[in-house]
């Protein structure tokens, strides 16, 4: 794995958009820190309405699959874990059920970086599978549907108890 250098990333537009403003540089769990930046993206879209909301993860993921797969091409290696523009979609993805209460972003969180590094099935066949940007891409989605529904199933249980 090339690992490239903070000139590279800063320098380029789409390996800075790719590398989540420097997210991926992380030296340790980039693409945890790089989810960071879908939790903030949640925070900061909690007032907009559903629709727009939904909008915004939906340009996130069809700008994705070309940001990542270029930035891939320009580093000649598919998904390198600097590249974290997926994991900012799918975090936001997985949030887009979450209301806007610090415990439920914590929880969307977790529960997509859950299922994003776990993989079960399809995630995990969809990681190896496809290539360039809609094999970087697609994993993290369905990382995010995943967490998603997870997090209805939380709060379906917490409401019901709660009666």
């Amino acid at each position: 794995m090339i690992r490239p250098s903070a000139r590279t990333v800063f320098g380029d537009p789409v390996h800075f958009l790719a590398f989540g403003a420097g997210a991926g540089l992380a030296p340790k769990a980039p693409g945890t820190v790089g989810s960071l930046w879908g939790v903030a993206l949640a925070w900061l879209t909690a007032g907009w309405t559903l629709p727009a909301q939904i909008l915004l993860a939906l340009v996130l993921i069809v700008v994705g699959f070309r940001i990542c797969g270029e930035s891939a091409r320009r580093l000649g290696e598919h998904d390198h874990p600097g590249i974290v523009w997926d994991e900012i979609a799918g975090c936001y993805l997985t949030l887009l059920v979450a209301g806007p209460e610090p415990v439920w972003l914590v929880a969307g969180f977790a529960a997509f970086r859950l299922f994003d590094i776990w993989k079960p099935w399809p995630i995990r066949d969809l990681d190896h599978r496809l290539h360039g940007g809609a094999g970087i891409m697609l994993d993290d989605v369905v990382a995010g549907v995943y967490g998603a529904l997870v997090l209805v199933a939380l709060e379906w249980i917490s409401s019901t108890s709660l009666s």
